[in-house]
């Protein structure tokens, strides 16, 4: 047997050489090549229904790096249920009037910070100055396109570094009965499958009409995003409903209609979990103004069975403070909270850091201090009931970067955009060191760079969004 050792040993290099010069002038990276994308869609033509009758041209396969691609107007744009849509990193999508995306299957928009998605209409001009536009007159409101609807067979839906812009427009009937949605939803995002993964991180929402994002049942993770004129006269930003599981963290929310973030176990599905919501170190500035229903909120709201956590969370100027509602209760027994600031320019936010009417707790981590004067919170205070909050007014100005506290020469419901503001902490702020680092997020989707959470961001030892060591929120 030795005698046919040394000619298969040749034949072996032999091949080796021959494959290495058939690479040769190919791809001189073989080590690092990045093959071809599967099935590229085409930027040479808008995506159009026209051809067929409908409202509904189907897409699947990959959207290029660089290349900008229309949808036409009045068309759903849908995935399939087997399908996966994945769009590269610098993909701009520009949505016609009237247009959606609906996934039945899998979508991933995943850009990068050097070169994030847009998901928009073109041609808009934002004006993002304090009072710029009235709502009625702000496109940012108006709802130029429906929006983006996870259905019930949405396996996977992941935003990463991309503009979301513009959406809300009233669904339809075409396009409701498609992803077997509502009608007259007005959600700049849903997502409706209490099996399926929704993942934003360090997005950005701009706009929105109502809800502008509705997550009706489904395991989360919404992580380092900035959220920007949501909601007209109500909704709240992220309104998770029954059978909703996750972890919301290191968000900025500024002019929200309502709440920035609720949990409700409202509508639970049969078969799906109670709705249980992690929430912390996010900012809130404004929240509420909007919202035309009296006693709503402007930060967080746990309501209706809902379980759950909050720490370590900023809530400036806002209408109302963090609520624990009492009826329909939230579940107390599994609700904890502490670690919490607010910022009041004026007595009227001062009397509501913990809303009248409702059940929320005061903490002895809250900043201010319960303990501030006898007028505020005293010793006789009971939960919902009437104080006296002139004593927290203006008291340890968080101090961040860029941001006039007490604010001057607007009312406080014409901040709605970030614009120039930058709400990083300056070295000497009082939120510095006054987080709660014991508690642990819920993580319940898949961690995976491209089909997953990229990165589940631990609670920071600094209150808000943006931590002094550059973790958080990177907008």
């Amino acid at each position: 047997m030795k005698k046919y050792i040394v000619p298969i040993i040749c034949l072996v290099v032999a091949a080796s050489v021959s494959g290495c010069q058939k690479w040769k002038g190919e791809h001189t990276d073989i080590y690092s090549y990045t093959p071809p994308a599967a099935n590229p869609v085409s930027d040479k033509a808008p995506l159009s229904c026209s051809a067929s009758g409908t409202s509904v041209v189907s897409v699947k396969g990959t959207m290029l790096t660089g290349k900008t691609y229309t949808v036409e107007a009045g068309c759903d744009l849908v995935i399939n249920p087997t399908d996966t849509l994945l769009m590269q990193a610098g993909v701009t999508l520009n949505m016609g009037a009237g247009s959606s995306i609906i996934a039945l299957g899998t979508f991933v928009s995943n850009g990068s910070k050097d070169a994030p998605n847009w998901i928009t209409v073109a041609g808009v001009t934002k004006n993002d100055a304090p009072g710029g536009f009235t709502p009625a007159n702000d496109p940012a409101y108006a709802g130029l396109w429906k929006g983006i609807i996870g259905g019930p067979t949405c396996n996977l839906l992941v935003l990463r570094w991309t503009h979301v812009e513009y959406g809300g427009l009233t669904e339809g009937k075409a396009t409701s009965t498609i992803a077997s949605a509502g009608t007259g939803n007005q959600y700049s995002i849903l997502f409706a499958n209490y099996n399926g993964n929704f993942i934003m991180e360090d997005s950005w929402l701009y706009g929105g009409v109502d809800d502008p994002i509705r997550i009706s049942a489904g395991k989360i993770a919404i992580f380092r995003n900035t959220f920007e004129k949501n909601g007209v006269s109500g909704g709240d930003c992220l309104n998770a409903k029954g059978g909703t599981t996750g972890t919301m963290a290191y968000n900025l929310f500024i002019g929200t209609a309502t709440n920035g973030q609720k949990a409700s176990n409202k509508g639970q599905a049969t078969g799906s979990p109670q709705t249980n919501i992690v929430m912390y170190n996010n900012t809130f500035v404004s929240g509420g103004y909007r919202q035309l229903q009296s006693g709503r909120g402007g930060c967080i709201n746990y309501e209706e069975g809902a379980a759950g956590m909050y720490y370590n969370n900023v809530a400036i100027n806002c209408k109302f403070g963090y609520r624990v509602v009492g009826s329909p209760t939230a579940d107390i027994a599994h609700l904890s909270y502490g670690n919490n600031y607010q910022w009041a320019d004026s007595v009227k936010q001062a009397n509501q850091f913990y809303p009248t009417g409702y059940i929320t707790k005061p903490q002895t981590t809250d900043i201010p201090s319960i303990t501030t004067s006898a007028n505020y919170l005293p010793a006789s205070y009971t939960l919902g009931s009437i104080y006296d909050g002139t004593d927290a007014v203006q008291k340890n100005s968080p101090m961040f970067l860029n941001f006039p506290l007490p604010t001057s020469g607007h009312a406080l419901a014409d901040y709605s955009a970030v614009g120039k503001y930058n709400f990083h902490l300056l070295a000497n702020s009082p939120l510095i060191g006054k987080g709660n680092t014991t508690i642990a997020p819920l993580i319940t989707v898949p961690v995976n760079p491209i089909y997953g959470l990229s990165e589940a961001t631990l609670p920071g030892a600094d209150l808000g969004a943006f931590q002094l060591n550059g973790k958080g929120n990177q907008h």
